[in-house]
């Protein structure tokens, strides 16, 4: 078995509805993303001969899906009053709603689906809070 490891990044905020303790507050993180893609052999022919995938392709891919979330408040559906998001909507706040509680755990799977429905075989996917807390996802 093959594995290639990718990484990118993107800062925004976030807040854990329901949760007791710090998180619960408005907050941000560095959030770090590594995809780790597989295959049983290499290409045995053409550009991508000896090669997994093309790094450039799947950097691509993945710095897009990084990029699409890059310096906004993301927050899950209906833990925020209308009229709070109205008022961040009208100072030209970035909001991202999601339908799922905006942790690594559930971010680990959302980016692990978002990148196999790219076409690519994803080992894992594992996502960083923190330098030192990530949460894994892999269907393996």
């Amino acid at each position: 078995m093959y594995k290639i490891r990718i990484e990118e990044s993107f800062d925004s905020a976030h807040f854990l509805a329901g949760y007791e303790g710090k998180c619960s507050n408005l907050h941000g993180h560095r959030w770090r993303i590594v995809m780790e893609a597989k295959a049983e052999t290499l290409h045995e022919d053409g550009q991508l001969r000896g090669m997994v995938m093309d790094f450039g392709d799947i950097r691509r891919d993945l710095k897009e899906l990084a990029d699409s979330y890059d310096h906004a408040f993301i927050y899950e559906s209906g833990t925020l009053k209308p009229l709070t998001v109205q008022v961040l909507q009208e100072e030209h706040f970035r909001l991202i709603e999601v339908p799922f509680r905006p942790t690594a755990e559930n971010f680990s799977k959302f980016f692990y689906e978002k990148m196999t429905e790219k076409g690519y075989d994803v080992q894992e996917i594992a996502v960083y809070e923190t330098p030192n807390n990530c949460a894994i996802y892999s269907e393996n």
